[in-house]
């Protein structure tokens, strides 16, 4: 059971440690130390996070980022220290956020956030706060979010220069609305590429420094206290964005208008929680259960393509099993020509599939994801919810969730 630490002062008293946070007239310590966030990337932005929401006593953190530590990481990062270099972020991230503050539980996931992590986990979070420098885990975590109905707020640097954004699902303008022609090219520019090689996907990386990492940090991080006061009428940056000038220490709040026609403001309803597991649960097995509620005319549907098998002109033929965006180049390299092979794909099932005997993890679903069951216009939603316990055994009170 989580308690507040007391400290011993120089005057022989004892004092809770979030004394001074709790003279805030606002405050509810107690609303902090039962919620559970989600930080998406640990590089300078996320350890600044990191640090601010240990030090405030949020109970539980998972801490999403799929990269290790390099030492240029280690001018920018508080967390990080030169022996961690090659360890993963989010382990090393969360073993200093429970070393800074031992009331506090922080999990690791070493996960690329746009296939590895259920909607389930998501659910499950009060919020979101994200720290990336990539478009397309922007856009994975916005239609995330809408689809859970779940808040987040996205920060972004670059020299002394940053801006902090918060979208609130399902009201106002969520990532996608401010997305650009320019920055739509240059995602489909990385999805015409899926088999780039995870070298390759992370060139171009973007000139960063501590102090600018903090200041929109810290921004964020106020607007997630905000968030979970939500009761106590404060206003926050729900559809707008702080714009921080770092050269003149000039800023700005700009609003974004909400697009009507966006297709990220998807939002399900209804959710089951289900007895399955994706490492247990067949595609068969999924496809009857799905029929049987919902009619024989059901087809169950996913919310990305899968790539089931590539063929060459040569006849060869193998199995992949993987989310399109997990490919890379050697997957369909043809073994006897060497020649790219063509892949063929799917998103949804009908029963009629030779691969059926698969389990659902084994096609790349990840643990506590959700899958739609549809009949026409309507569809109905689906939860691993078995899968809870791999994820949010260690946090105190388990996963929240509606």
């Amino acid at each position: 059971m989580m308690t507040d630490s007391v400290e011993l002062t120089g005057n022989d008293f004892t004092e809770d440690k979030y004394a001074r946070l709790r003279l805030i007239t606002w405050w509810d310590q107690e609303r902090l130390r039962d919620a559970t966030i989600m930080v998406v990337g640990a590089g300078a932005i996320g350890n600044e996070l990191i640090k601010d929401i240990s030090l405030l006593g949020v109970g539980n953190i998972l801490i999403v980022d799929m990269d290790v530590i390099e030492n240029s990481n280690l001018t920018r990062s508080v967390l990080f220290r030169a022996k961690d270099v090659g360890r993963p972020k989010a382990e090393v991230a969360a073993e200093r956020a429970m070393e800074m503050n031992p009331d506090i539980k922080a999990k690791a996931l070493s996960l690329n956030v746009i296939n590895d992590i259920g909607l389930g986990v998501f659910r499950r979070v009060n919020l979101v706060l994200g720290g990336l420098d990539n478009r397309e885990a922007r856009l994975a975590i916005n239609q995330a979010c809408y689809k859970v109905n779940k808040p987040w707020v996205d920060g972004s640097i670059e020299i002394l220069n940053g801006f902090a954004r918060v979208f609130t699902p399902p009201d106002g303008a969520c990532y996608e609305c401010t997305m650009t022609e320019t920055d739509w090219k240059l995602i489909n520019k990385r999805k015409s590429c899926a088999l780039l090689t995870h070298e390759q996907m992370v060139e171009g990386k973007i000139p960063t420094t501590p102090t600018s990492s903090a200041i929109i940090a810290g921004i964020q991080v106020q607007e997630m206290l905000k968030l979970l006061h939500s009761d106590r009428g404060l206003p926050t940056l729900a559809g707008k964005c702080y714009v921080f000038n770092g050269i003149t220490h000039d800023s700005y709040i700009a609003e974004y208008q909400r697009k009507p026609d966006c297709m990220s403001h998807d939002t399900y309803s209804n959710i089951n929680e289900m007895p399955w597991s994706v490492h247990s649960f067949t595609l068969g097995e999924i496809v009857n259960a799905v029929k049987a509620d919902m009619g024989e005319e059901a087809v169950v549907d996913f919310d990305r393509d899968f790539a089931s098998v590539a063929v060459c002109s040569c006849g060869e033929c193998k199995e992949l099993f993987t989310p399109v965006h997990r490919l890379r180049a050697e997957s369909v390299i043809c073994p006897n020509c060497g020649i790219a092979m063509n892949f063929e794909l799917f998103h949804s099932l009908d029963g009629a599939e030779v691969f059926l005997d698969k389990t659902v993890g084994e096609i790349g679903v990840p643990p506590l994801h959700i899958l739609s069951g549809r009949v026409g216009t309507t569809s109905k939603y689906y939860e691993f919810s078995a899968d809870e316990p791999e994820i949010f055994s260690d946090f105190s009170g388990g996963g929240q969730h509606q």
